[in-house]
């Protein structure tokens, strides 16, 4: 059962639950407001849930503010054919946007996962999206550039790596998904996420769907089924280099990324971008300084509204 978010808001700040078939799949989404539609993506492990401070705050700004869960993450369905490569979920993104009714004053925001998301279905269709925002997840070749140059940060990616063994699957589903709490705290160290944890154990808690969340991983760096129709789509979406307004956000305390890595980014940033650390916060910084990034993404995608 998803939570009720819309309990002491202003009725036009209700978040309602609601489906929708797109790209082969039937998605949940989380949604809010009216207005040009912004698409927010979660990562891992994660939820739709995350974006419930942002939601309303778009909404105040005169936006549809929508958030789905992500393919394979439970209530959406998880694809027949197991494909989780990255340009299966910019495909998925802007599937979505067409299915809800989206123009080219469309704004689309993603952290962890739902970033390499989001940069990908900016340069595959960018005429859907006018401005983005990515957290977590640099893009302009900077995370690739840390597993070449920055053995920290190698370190840190452990999860990655073991993920590529089938042994992955039971660790992570043992003992109430303790694995998961395990990277909260090490990723947000600090940060009381009792509900947060809640709701991402809840999108992985079958073995289908926690297969699914792993095959994110194993798609990318093993060997995991990548869909051979986007193989030309995949290696657009490799560039990382989306033509729109790009503001990249990235948690000062960061245990998952390491803040260097987003300073990298920054020298890499082309014109259109800005990079902003977030103090006081860890890898999941829409939940632990809410306040601060809901004003950010806000102040951008409106004065890039034009």
């Amino acid at each position: 059962m998803l939570p009720n978010y819309g309990l002491g808001m202003t009725a036009q700040h209700n978040i309602a639950t609601h489906e929708v078939s797109a790209n082969d799949l039937s998605f949940t989404y989380l949604e809010c407001g009216a207005g040009p539609l912004a698409l927010c993506l979660h990562g891992f492990p994660d939820s739709a849930h995350s974006w419930r401070h942002l939601l309303p705050e778009l909404a105040s700004a005169g936006y549809r503010a929508v958030a789905p869960f992500m393919r394979g993450y439970a209530p959406t369905s998880v694809p027949a054919n197991g494909a989780y490569q990255t340009a299966a979920l910019a495909t998925d993104a802007n599937a979505l946007h067409e299915k809800l009714g989206g123009n080219s004053d469309a704004v689309i925001i993603g952290h962890d996962w739902g970033a390499p998301a989001v940069y990908g279905a900016a340069i595959l269709e960018p005429g859907r999206w006018k401005t983005v925002v990515g957290m977590s997840v640099p893009p302009w070749g900077a995370m690739g550039n840390a597993f070449i140059s920055n053995l920290n940060q190698v370190q840190r990616s452990w999860y990655m790596f073991f993920f590529q063994h089938g042994l992955s699957d039971f660790v992570v589903g043992a003992n109430n998904l303790a694995f998961i709490d395990m990277l909260w705290d090490q990723w947000s160290p600090g940060f009381s996420a009792i509900e947060d944890i809640a709701n991402a154990k809840a999108t992985i808690a079958t073995p289908e769907h926690l297969e699914a969340a792993l095959g994110y991983y194993r798609a990318t760096l093993g060997t995991g089924f990548r869909d051979p129709a986007l193989t030309d789509a995949q290696n657009l979406v490799q560039g990382e280099n989306p033509p729109q307004p790009v503001l990249y956000l990235h948690g000062e305390k960061d245990g998952c990324i390491g803040a260097e890595v987003a300073h990298d980014a920054a020298t890499r940033a082309p014109s259109n971008a800005r990079v902003e650390i977030v103090e006081g916060a860890g890898h999941f910084m829409q939940l632990e300084q809410p306040a601060k990034v809901n004003k950010l993404i806000v102040n951008w995608i409106t004065s890039n509204a034009s």
